[in-house]
């Protein structure tokens, strides 16, 4: 069986995406509290068995890192990969943040949407929920960076990455990353075009 290293996913109660239901589904995560696979910083991902993984799902705690720190992240994910591996990341879109922001004529506490975990404001979407991070008192849910797609993209290829698909909606970006050359097999998970 294939297996999906999902990385900073809190807890096995939140579902997958159903690309991934014919996969292994590991969780690494720095928080134990959500009863991880692997209780480990995505910062120290060299520190495992390279090559393990076949696929690897980020969402929504890339941007949890400092700007320097991303280079490690990714770098750590090339290392856990197999070679026919790839990533699917999922980060705040921030030009989309500020546009709406700017044509709204928002405030940094106004309330951008609603989601399940409550309002969202401007400030959420910036530097990390702050209703969570204030009753939890852990700064690693503080967002410590931000991506556009053309930057996330630039990080991506910096890191090695040898093909890479992207998609910018509702505010979020969505990139797939493929270590090498993808398989028509993986290209079909995601609709994405054979080539």
């Amino acid at each position: 069986m294939r297996k999906v290293l999902n990385v900073g996913g809190n807890s096995k109660a939140i579902l997958l995406p159903p690309q991934y239901n014919d996969f292994q589904h590991i969780l690494l995560d720095i928080d134990p509290k959500g009863l991880p696979d692997i209780v480990c910083d995505a910062r120290k991902l060299e520190t495992l068995e390279p090559c393990q993984f076949d696929a690897i799902y980020c969402s929504h705690n890339l941007e949890h890192y400092y700007h320097h720190e991303v280079k490690k992240v990714l770098a750590g994910f090339l290392h856990v990969l197999k070679d026919d591996g790839f990533v699917q990341i999922r980060v705040p879109d921030i030009s989309e943040l500020m546009r709406i922001t700017v044509e709204k004529n928002l405030d940094i506490d106004d309330i951008l949407y609603k989601s399940s975990a409550g309002p969202i404001k401007v400030r959420d979407v910036l530097y990390g929920y702050s209703d969570e991070i204030e009753k939890s008192g852990l700064e690693y849910f503080a967002h410590k960076t931000g991506f556009t797609r053309k930057s996330l993209l630039k990080a991506i290829n910096d890191a090695g990455f040898k093909k890479t698909y992207s998609l910018t909606k509702n505010i979020e970006i969505k990139m797939i990353a493929f270590k090498n050359t993808p398989s028509a097999k993986d290209l079909s998970l995601f609709n994405l075009p054979h080539e």
